[in-house]
């Protein structure tokens, strides 16, 4: 799965995701492409930001206190210029977040995992801050897009390289699970490492 739910993804990451499908489809596993309404519905990013920045804004503001600007990185100065949650809008996102179990577990009750992309695009060059995918411009907190589901939802995860864009770049699968399914995920992916063309691939240094 590559959406809808997780906005514009690269070609190259797309198809990647479809030849890890298709090399468990080959070893006799039931692949199916699916769709996550709950997923259209509330988009889990925003989501996110909105629970994440009401719980750890304050704890930013502590570790940061009485340091300049300058000895901050990125990150915290991001956290600190955000504007502050309301308690209305965490109340709403938190039932968005349990709006997003619901159809996880809807989903898992008919399927053991879901294998989807991890980044959108081919690994990136350090530093990076903006991207365009498929002629939309997005910033790089985007790129968590297909990830942040399972921190809201607590989903256990796991994430392989399946891949190689055209400039030699590496393009993971993620491999969710229902809750306390670590078993099953390590166990597909094990199954993927298996059939892969990657794991011996290394950087020239």
């Amino acid at each position: 799965m590559t959406g809808p739910g997780f906005g514009p993804v690269d070609p190259e990451v797309t198809d990647v995701v479809k030849s890890a499908a298709l090399a468990l489809k080959a070893l006799g596993h039931t692949v199916e492409p699916v769709e996550i309404p709950a997923l259209e519905k509330d988009f889990a990013l925003e989501v996110f930001n909105r629970i994440h920045v009401m719980e750890m804004k304050a704890a930013f503001r502590q570790a940061t206190a009485g340091r300049s600007e300058h000895e901050l990185y990125k990150m915290a100065k991001t956290m600190l210029s955000l504007p502050d949650t309301s308690m209305q809008d965490y109340l709403n996102a938190e039932q968005a977040a349990e709006r997003l179990r619901d159809g996880f577990a809807e989903y898992f009750s008919q399927y053991d995992v879901l294998l989807t992309h991890v980044l959108p695009i081919p690994a990136y060059k350090h530093g990076e801050e903006h991207f365009v995918i498929n002629g939309e411009t997005v910033d790089a907190t985007y790129l968590q897009g297909a990830t942040v589901p399972l921190n809201i939802t607590g989903l256990p995860g796991i994430s392989m390289r399946f891949g190689t864009s055209r400039e030699g770049l590496p393009i993971n699968v993620q491999i969710a699970g229902s809750w306390h399914a670590e078993s099953t995920i390590l166990h597909v992916a094990s199954l993927l490492e298996s059939t892969g063309t990657v794991s011996d691939l290394h950087p020239a240094v």
